[in-house]
């Protein structure tokens, strides 16, 4: 499978359990692999006929600057869930990652990944590790 892979996406969301993450609202920085075939795209050389990363990286920063969740976990889901719902794509590995959590050790980054695909795409991707 064909991948477009969009780093370092960035927006300001309120997500977290502590209601100061809530209330003062901090960075989060999303990875995104999309998964899918390019032959139409490539064949067509057009932009409809791929998942179009503007796009993406648009909808991945409504979801960080949206509805605040506890948990950065869920905040992944829905991004990929989304993304999947939303763009031509079979398969979707999302990183959300939280450089300024309230951990009282130091640190460099806490980050959750989570893989979705379409049904049925499963055996495209039977060997890609996640």
């Amino acid at each position: 499978m064909d991948r477009i892979t969009l780093t370092g996406v960035t927006a300001v969301g309120h997500h977290g359990v502590f209601d100061f993450e809530r209330r003062e609202g901090q960075p989060f920085v999303v990875d995104a692999v999309l998964y899918l075939d390019f032959t139409e795209a490539a064949q067509s050389d057009d932009v409809r006929d791929t998942a179009h990363y503007g796009e993406v990286a648009q909808r991945i920063t409504e979801w960080i600057s949206g509805e605040p969740l506890n948990l950065i976990e869920a905040l992944a889901v829905r991004i990929a869930d989304s993304l999947l719902a939303e763009f031509k794509l079979q398969a979707v590995e999302i990183t959300v990652h939280k450089p300024q959590a309230p951990i009282e050790v130091p640190f460099g980054d806490v980050a959750v990944t989570v893989h979705r695909e379409r049904a049925g795409a499963g055996h495209a991707l039977s060997g890609a590790g996640t």
